[in-house]
């Protein structure tokens, strides 16, 4: 217990968190590439072809992955926003501001899969239906999120805090998402794939290549939200000591690497 209060505390320290972030950004890259690849080649080329919806129902392979992180990254954000309101963290709003484009993006590959999805299921590209509509406003969410720390740029630790409450706010929207196609009539299927138990795909060379997608998905977060919270910290922290100290460093190892 007292390790983990340890790791949480050193995770904390802008100096300790960008340094050992740095460890992790070229193994995460590996896997989410390699399991990316792996993945669509799968699930293209190797996946049996349903029944019913033909060869149309490999976007899911995309779709759905991108559809959990759009609402994953968004709770993650929101929980690294409730650390830099109530408790002030500066690595908890380099998480949450660096979270931002990157779960904007997926929710953009979600709905832009979904209506390509969509039109060969449904015979229409959007539907005003619970689930596509509460998605759509996860992406203002996070273009909120983004505006919001955009309008104080000048005055990094008050847009922080205001663009924190903006994300805090937004959790509100998860559970809406989620639950939609339960609590609403919609064009929408359940869940094919659930952390409880049981699933809708049974054909286990069709969920292969999802989970590595989905897996895929979650090391190329880590990456990319890895590198941007350095970025932030790098920007944020410009005259402070540690910065100065980890730049002399990591200079001192391009050299080293260079020699050999």
């Amino acid at each position: 217990m007292n390790k983990l209060v340890k790791l949480y505390h050193k995770l904390g320290s802008p100096p300790s968190f960008y340094r050992i972030a740095g460890y992790f950004l070229l193994p995460f890259l590996l896997l989410a590439v390699g399991l990316t690849a792996y993945g669509l080649i799968d699930g293209l080329f190797f996946a049996p072809t349903d029944y019913q919806q033909k060869d149309s129902y490999r976007i899911m392979f995309v779709h759905v992955p991108a559809a959990w992180m759009s609402m994953f990254i968004y709770a993650m954000m929101g929980v690294a926003a409730i650390m830099a309101y109530v408790w002030r963290m500066k690595v908890a709003e380099a998480v949450m501001i660096a979270s931002a484009p990157i779960g904007a993006a997926f929710t953009v590959i979600c709905l832009v899969t979904g209506m390509l999805w969509g039109k060969p299921m449904w015979g229409t590209y959007w539907d005003w239906d619970a689930r596509m509509t509460s998605e759509l406003i996860l992406l203002f969410l996070y273009i909120g999120v983004l505006a919001m720390y955009a309008a104080f740029d000048d005055e990094p630790r008050k847009a922080a805090r205001l663009t924190a409450l903006v994300a805090i706010i937004g959790l509100v929207n998860l559970p809406i998402i989620h639950y939609s196609v339960y609590w609403w009539s919609s064009i929408h299927q359940g869940s094919s794939v659930s952390l409880t138990g049981g699933s809708g795909i049974k054909d286990w060379d069709m969920l292969r290549p999802l989970l590595v997608m989905a897996l895929a998905t979650k090391f190329y977060y880590g990456y990319s939200v890895l590198h941007r919270a350095r970025s932030y910290l790098l920007k944020t922290e410009a005259k402070k000591q540690w910065i100065a100290d980890a730049l002399k460093v990591s200079q001192t190892t391009e050299k080293g690497d260079n020699n050999v």
